[in-house]
C-alpha cells in the first residue's frame, strides 16, 4: 500500500497483492488498513505470486470499478523447466477474471503518472548493466509458437516517487529487471540526481543470482541511498552483504512493516 500526502490531500494505491487470495486482506485487517479509498492497483509484473491476492481485494472495494495498471505483457504464459524435475507451469493472470472482479484494466508499456501525478510507474525498464542478465534458461515463456528462454521478464516495472528535498524513492516487486537498472532508469526518466530510498525485492537469492551480489552492491553504494529496505526475494546472503556495505541505510522488513518518509520543508 502506497499512500501519498500532498498539498493537504491524501491518496493511495496498491502495488502488487501477494500470492494468497486471503493473506493480504487478513493482514490488512490485523493492521487496521482499509481498502475503501484505494484509487488504483498496479501490478509490478505477471508472476502469480504478485497477483493472487487480487481475488480477496475484489470483495473489499467500494467503487463499482477500480483502475488497474499493468504492462501489456503481464498475461504472458510462463513456466520453470528445471533439470531432473517435472516442468512447473505458472498460473497466468487472467484479464477476463480481473474485469469480472471489477477491475478496469489499463495496459501500458510506457511510463505512467498516477495519484495526481505524484507517482510514476516506470513501464518497461532499460537494461543497461553488464551483470544484471535476468532469469536463467530454466525460466521460459510461451511466444505463441513455442516455449523460449524468458530472461528479461519485460513486463517488470517499478513505482517511483520524488520526495521533495531528498530524491527518489524506488519501489520494486521482485526486481527482475535488476536493482541497478531500476535505479538508473528512474533517475533518467525523472532527471532527478539523487536516490533517497530503494524498497522491495531485489532478487539476488539462489545460485543463478548470488554471483552478482558484489557488483550490485558496489553500484548501489555509488548512489549513496539514505534508505535500503530489501524484500523477501533478495535472499539472506544479499541481505547480510547490503547490511555490511550500507550499515546506515539498510533496514530489515517483513509483513506489516510501515515506512513513513517525509519531504523536506518547502
Amino acid at each position: 500500500m502506497v499512500t501519498i500526502k500532498r498539498l493537504g490531500h491524501t491518496s493511495s494505491l496498491l502495488f502488487d497483492a501477494g500470492l494468497s487470495p486471503t493473506a493480504m486482506v487478513v493482514n490488512a485487517d490485523r493492521l487496521g488498513v482499509r481498502f475503501y479509498d484505494l484509487q488504483a492497483v498496479v501490478l509490478s509484473h505477471g508472476h502469480f505470486d504478485h497477483a493472487g491476492g487480487l481475488a480477496g481485494l475484489a470483495g473489499r472495494r467500494r467503487a463499482s470499478t477500480m483502475p488497474m495498471l499493468v504492462h501489456a505483457e503481464v498475461w504472458t504464459r510462463r513456466r520453470m523447466v528445471l533439470p531432473g524435475s517435472q516442468i512447473q507451469p505458472f498460473p497466468t493472470v487472467s484479464k477476463k477474471a480481473l474485469r469480472q472482479g471489477g477491475f478496469d484494466v489499463v495496459e501500458r508499456r510506457v511510463p505512467s503518472l498516477l495519484l495526481d501525478e505524484s507517482v510514476l510507474i516506470t513501464g518497461e525498464v532499460d537494461r543497461t548493466t553488464e551483470f544484471e542478465r535476468g532469469m536463467p534458461p530454466s525460466h521460459e515463456a510461451w511466444t505463441g509458437e513455442r516455449w523460449a528462454h524468458d530472461a528479461k521478464i519485460i513486463d517488470d516495472q517499478a513505482l517511483v516517487v520524488n520526495l521533495r528535498g531528498h530524491g527518489l524513492v524506488v519501489l520494486t516487486g521482485c526486481g527482475h529487471a535488476g536493482a541497478v537498472n531500476f535505479v538508473r532508469h528512474a533517475l533518467r526518466l525523472t532527471q532527478v540526481e539523487r536516490l533517497h530510498a530503494l524498497v522491495g525485492g531485489l532478487h539476488l537469492s539462489g545460485p543463478a543470482f548470488e554471483p552478482i551480489i558484489p557488483p550490485t552492491i558496489t553500484a548501489l553504494a555509488q548512489f549513496a541511498p539514505s534508505l535500503v529496505v530489501p524484500g523477501r526475494c533478495t535472499g539472506w546472503r544479499a541481505q547480510h552483504a547490503l547490511a555490511a556495505a550500507l550499515p546506515s541505510a539498510w533496514v530489515p522488513s517483513s509483513s506489516g512493516t510501515s515506512l513513513h518518509l517525509e519531504s523536506a520543508p518547502a
